[in-house]
């Protein structure tokens, strides 16, 4: 079979050595004779496997003391209602990117006085607010830092005089992140960091407790810190794969080696789309994503999207139709996306355009 390349939004394309692994675990968990898929939570050797888990975490994004991390269900969705829960107490703003953002707030609307400080909604998300005022009498302020289905990033950490909250889903471990900056960064790791199943929440554990509503146990990030993300039965095979995974990126040079590489493919196919008369970038330059590449046909080329989803396919490209919400084309190329899939897509492209000049 020809080679596949991979661009799927999430779940996102896994390191060969991550699956490998995570295989070899079904067969047999740590020489214990039992599938990781069957492996009780409690044995010695899945509470290493946690623990590695959690220190790769620490030792990847340089997370400093006070800081704990926590493997949870319910995807970034859940934690959109979790966070104001836990730090809402009077106010709290949000910037609106996009949909993601836009759901996030919907949930702190629910818990409390919540607001969007700034918002792109009217330009169709295709830029990233900037010269807001962040105020002083908010709890924190809520980012999003990258938009798959727009295509933009926050790619630097702002400067802010609140605490920040972050939705780190599609951009995590792409790049070094301040931490100490956020009193929580949460993500769903099908973006970057593993299979869909599992979301990591990296949180400041003394800015917790401090908001006077009841917390139903399970909702209050002060549970699954005091019980190691064992609370109830972790979602484990998807643990296991993210650990797989996270090794495979130190053994890559880490967060800072791997962020190199993702800026070189970007700037490969964002190059090709500004050449390419068949296609255009839909978000503005400044604020495109390293993560998720967005693109159109051009007006005079419109009636063949399909026609080139078709060839793509018939090259062995995988995941590139945009967001139904949207439409056009995205890719996505996040950590194990490698540049050769990235010049399989431009020569693809390349193609395209001399079949139809």
């Amino acid at each position: 079979m020809s080679k596949v390349h991979v661009f799927n939004a999430g779940p996102c394309l896994l390191p060969q050595a991550a699956l490998d692994a995570s295989i070899e675990a079904i067969k047999d968990f740590k020489g214990t004779g039992v599938s990781v898929l069957c492996i009780s939570h409690r044995t010695k050797e899945w509470e290493a496997t946690m623990d590695e888990c959690r220190a790769l975490w620490k030792e990847l994004l340089n997370i400093p003391d006070g800081y704990e991390v926590v493997f949870l269900g319910g995807g970034a969705s859940l934690e959109f209602l979790m966070a104001p829960m836990n730090f809402l107490e009077k106010k709290a703003a949000y910037l609106d990117t996009g949909m993601w953002s836009k759901k996030a707030l919907k949930e702190a609307k629910g818990i409390g006085d919540a607001y969007a400080i700034a918002s792109s909604a009217d330009q169709n998300y295709t830029f990233i607010p900037k010269g807001f005022e962040i105020p002083t009498d908010i709890d924190y302020l809520h980012i999003t830092t990258n938009n798959t289905i727009y295509g933009t990033e926050i790619r630097k950490d702002l400067d802010s005089p609140v605490p920040l909250i972050a939705d780190m889903s599609s951009d995590i471990l792409s790049r070094p992140v301040d931490v100490s900056k956020y009193n929580l960064i949460y993500a769903g790791a099908q973006k970057n960091a593993g299979p869909a199943g599992v979301a990591v929440a990296i949180v400041k554990v003394d800015a917790l407790g401090k908001v006077s509503r009841y917390l139903p146990t399970m909702l209050d990030y002060r549970t699954h810190i005091d019980k190691g993300s064992m609370f109830n039965t972790p979602p484990v095979f998807s643990i296991l794969v993210m650990t797989e995974t996270l090794k495979w990126l130190k053994a890559q040079g880490g967060v800072e080696a791997i962020n190199k590489i993702n800026v070189k493919k970007a700037e490969t196919l964002y190059a090709e789309i500004d050449r390419n008369p068949l296609f255009v970038g839909t978000a503005n330059k400044e604020d495109r994503s390293i993560m998720n590449v967005c693109f159109v046909m051009a007006p005079s080329y419109e009636d063949l999207q399909d026609e080139f989803f078709a060839f793509a396919k018939g090259k062995g490209l995988v995941g590139i139709k945009g967001h139904r919400s949207v439409g056009g084309f995205r890719a996505s190329l996040y950590n194990a996306c490698s540049q050769e899939d990235v010049d399989a897509l431009v020569e693809c492209m390349q193609e395209f355009e001399k079949l139809k000049k």
